[in-house]
């Protein structure tokens, strides 16, 4: 248990742990300290030093003055207060008087800051520089003119996302006028001479080279870095923020929808604005953030309503997908009991049969690993994942793990990104062979396993791949010489000196031969000794490329195994929005039969939120519910759009199978055994505390399940090695036909390649290349990514008009040739 010591705030007495910012501690206990550079998740920069406080009778900072037992700290003395009324009146220089139109004019930290600091009148001037607005991006433009250059958005970039898109560039214009330096207070001078020097630039020139996640926005405290498609649009006290949860993946972030009417013409009907979040504790990608308006905006239809009535009353077979709420899950579950249909959720189904295997050697029906944890880890391995387009948020949590927590960590994937690769100097990405993800959990078992805590036919197993083999390795010793040199008298002297010499010697290695079924040499010991040398705590990432695989029940039981019998934390990532839920509320069945309904699918009578099917249904952002997220946490989400038509419990009730008015009667009925509790749906939270701490929804209950005796399969360990191979992959801002039904992301489907492939193939952008599988064969624009490398093509599903599912049935792989098509 960690040991807390007692620092002093304004008198006031505070149990904290050692090392925290004592901006943080202030904050976590309702203690007023000013800072507009500050990220809670990040590094401090000390860039608006509005945080100046009293340390034991010295000046310091909140942001980076770390907590000491014993410690007595004042918040504002007489000095301090003229400090910080300096700083904020340097932030009001020139600042334009635009707030009446100003984006951020109602929610802006300049403007409540000046207002807090009580800055009526302005003491200080210099000759204003010319500043062009800027259009980053289809996403985000840049006002340099409002910039106060506080750093926010350079630092989440670089400590958060990973990406490092942004920097400070030369602002151009005059020198401060030398007399400010005598008369003006200290920090105020030295923040006006970095501010009078500095804006803000995009790495990659004139335009944003990143993800788009849009953070920079988020965090910005004025209005220069704003949504290009929400600029101009509302002010921020017209907007409704109503709390819900991100419906695109299984991350399922806390986000406010902001909503408010249309237009002048249309009180009527409201659409959402934007969306936004609590930047201090978590981070959108571009899906969250610009993939909002993907409500179905259909009208009530009786005639398709009796039509679907009839169609469940034939139906033998019901498929849908897991972009659902756990009440529809649980009604689905209801007609099934009720009526006998078959449940069929692909997604669903696959990731419940590799739970099942892990259950059976774990003894839990879940692992309790969560987002949080690979943050708080400094030795991270991730397998299965091509991290950055799966699971956003946990790259995030990857990258800042290596930035604050001065941590390391393995990326093992066949395509090689060199995005991941930047992070950090202390992150090694490692490209594996297809298909090698059980050999490279036999190796990760073999190398930090406790060998006492594994079968015995396992353990001669890994004992009989290991074999000796000499090897010549170059060494760098230092060897004395003689040397003649003249000192300053002219004298000649002998001096003795050592100097590096190369020897190459012969060594007797051991290695395993797992090594080229994975794709790595013995260099791999060494990289994770120097990698995990003074490291504490471990967590492994398992992504959807070991979940999809064939061969699931292998794998499954080897990650529980490597969980049991190691220190690491095991974080298994569900591959669609609510995967996990529904698979802990449906029994779900391999195969449809007879007539079929599709919700949110294809079948013989469809339901869907697209607008595409034969009954209209509300989509996510429409609908009051829970889902399961990456974390095992039941949280909520609440309607932006009011839906003018039919939903599921409409037809349960029709159908006889609960008399619950509300879908979200539902959630106090989700079942007990699979760890969800029974709380009406008003009592859940859906919120963070000024401590960080997640106060949404309730964590699933931990159930035991029945330990299997491990019967180790012996891997087949002659894989196939594809020349070229199709990985099954959406870009960055897309996860579903929902992400790409919204106004800002719709596209169309192209392949994505990488820059070795093109130059290869003589591919550019816009080029037209047929991929030919097995069993077909398609036809799309090539996007070249210089990001990506290796011999792989990234065929993308968000695409509903581009059917690719059937051509990845044994996993995300696909063995693959290509054809160049002449225009």
């Amino acid at each position: 248990m960690e040991t807390l010591i007692t620092v002093t705030i304004d008198g006031t007495e505070i149990k904290t742990k050692e090392g925290e910012y004592i901006l943080n501690i202030a904050r976590a206990n309702g203690i007023f300290i000013p800072a507009i550079c500050y990220l809670t998740r990040c590094s401090p920069t000390l860039a608006c030093r509005l945080c100046l406080i009293d340390i034991d009778g010295k000046r310091a900072y909140a942001c980076n003055a770390k907590a000491k037992d014993g410690m007595k700290v004042t918040t504002i003395t007489d000095e301090i207060a003229v400090e910080r009324r300096a700083i904020m009146e340097v932030y009001d220089i020139n600042h334009p008087l635009q707030c009446g139109v100003c984006d951020q004019s109602g929610e802006c930290e300049l403007q409540n800051y000046t207002l807090e600091m009580e800055v009526n009148t302005q003491n200080y001037s210099i000759k204003d520089t010319q500043k062009q607005k800027q259009t980053w991006s289809n996403f985000i433009s840049y006002d340099p003119s409002l910039c106060i250059v506080c750093e926010r958005c350079v630092t989440v970039c670089k400590d958060m996302i990973g990406e490092s898109a942004l920097k400070t560039v030369k602002r151009g214009g005059e020198e401060i006028d030398v007399t400010f330096k005598e008369s003006m207070p200290k920090d105020s001078y030295a923040m006006w001479n970095k501010l009078n020097k500095s804006l803000i630039g995009a790495n990659n020139g004139d335009t944003l080279d990143c993800s788009m996640c849009g953070e920079c926005i988020s965090v910005c405290p004025v209005g220069a870095i704003v949504s290009s498609d929400f600029k101009y649009k509302s002010n921020a006290w017209e907007l409704r923020s109503i709390p819900a949860t991100c419906a695109h993946c299984s991350s399922g972030c806390q986000i406010f929808y902001d909503v408010k009417h249309d237009s002048i013409d249309n009180f009527e009907t409201e659409k959402i604005y934007r969306v936004k979040n609590e930047w201090n504790y978590v981070s959108l990608c571009g899906a969250g953030r610009f993939g909002y308006d993907f409500e179905n905006r259909a009208k009530k239809d009786k005639t398709a309503f009796d039509r679907a009535i009839e169609a469940f009353k034939k139906a033998k077979s019901i498929k849908f997908s897991s972009y659902i709420t756990n009440e529809e899950a649980l009604i689905l579950q209801k007609l099934k009991e009720k009526y006998g249909y078959k449940l069929i959720n692909e997604d669903g189904y696959r990731f419940k049969n590799f739970m099942n295997e892990y259950s059976k050697v774990s003894g839990t029906l879940f692992n309790t690993t969560t987002t949080k944890d690979i943050h708080d880890s400094n030795f991270v391995i991730s397998i299965g994942s091509a991290i950055r387009y799966d699971a956003p948020n946990i790259s995030y949590a990857l990258n800042n793990s290596l930035k604050i927590n001065k941590g390391s960590a393995i990326y093992f994937h066949p395509i090689k990104d060199t995005i991941v690769e930047s992070f950090s100097k202390n992150i090694q990405e490692i490209n594996i062979n297809c298909y090698s993800e059980e050999a490279l959990l036999l190796f990760l078992i073999d190398k930090f396993a406790n060998k006492e805590k594994l079968p015995s036919d396992l353990v001669e197993f890994l004992n009989s791949q290991k074999e000796k083999i000499t090897k010549s390795v170059t060494e760098i010793i230092k060897e004395d010489v003689i040397e003649k040199v003249v000192d300053e008298n002219g004298v000649e002297k002998e001096v003795k000196k050592s100097v590096p010499k190369k020897i190459v010697k012969d060594v007797e290695v051991e290695i395993s031969k797992l090594y080229d079924v994975i794709g790595i040499d013995d260099s791999i010991n060494s990289i994770i000794e120097n990698l995990i040398a003074k490291k504490d705590s471990f967590s492994l990432i398992i992504g959807e490329d070991i979940i999809s695989s064939e061969n699931y029940k292998n794998l499954a039981k080897l990650v529980a195994l490597f969980e049991k019998s190691t220190q690491f934390k095991v974080l298994i990532i569900p591959t669609k929005t609510n995967t996990l839920g529904v698979s802990l509320i449906c029994d779900l069945d391999e195969k449809a039969e007879g007539f079929t309904i599709g919700y949110n699918c294809d079948g013989d009578f469809k339901l869907s939120a697209l607008g595409d099917g034969d009954l209209d249904i509300p989509a996510l952002n429409q609908q009051e519910g829970t889902f399961v997220n990456i974390d095992k946490r039941v949280v909520p989400t609440n309607v932006a759009i009011e839906f003018d038509g039919y939903c599921l419990n409409d037809i349960a009730l029709t159908l006889g199978i609960s008399k619950n008015r509300y879908t979200i009667d539902y959630t106090k009925e989700l079942p007990l055994v699979t760890g969800f509790q029974h709380i009406n749906f008003d009592k859940l939270k859906n919120m963070y505390d000024n401590n960080g701490n997640e106060i949404r929804g309730y964590s699933l209950i931990q159930i035991e399940t029945n330990i299997d005796e491990f019967v180790f399969n012996k891997p087949n360990l002659n894989i196939q090695k594809d020349k070229i191979t199709a990985y099954r992959c959406n870009p960055y801002t897309q996860f579903s036909y929902f992400t790409n039904k919204t106004t800002q992301l719709k596209a169309k489907a192209s392949i994505k390649l990488t820059k070795s492939l093109a130059k290869e193939y003589e591919l550019e952008n816009g080029s037209l290349l047929k991929v030919v599988f097995s069993d077909g064969s398609l036809e799309l624009p090539v996007e070249i990514d210089d990001k990506l490398d290796g011999n792989f093509v990234l065929i993308p599903d968000f695409d509903k008009n581009v059917s690719v599912n059937h051509y990845f049935k044994n996993g995300r792989y696909s063995p693959i040739t290509l054809n160049k098509v002449n225009a």
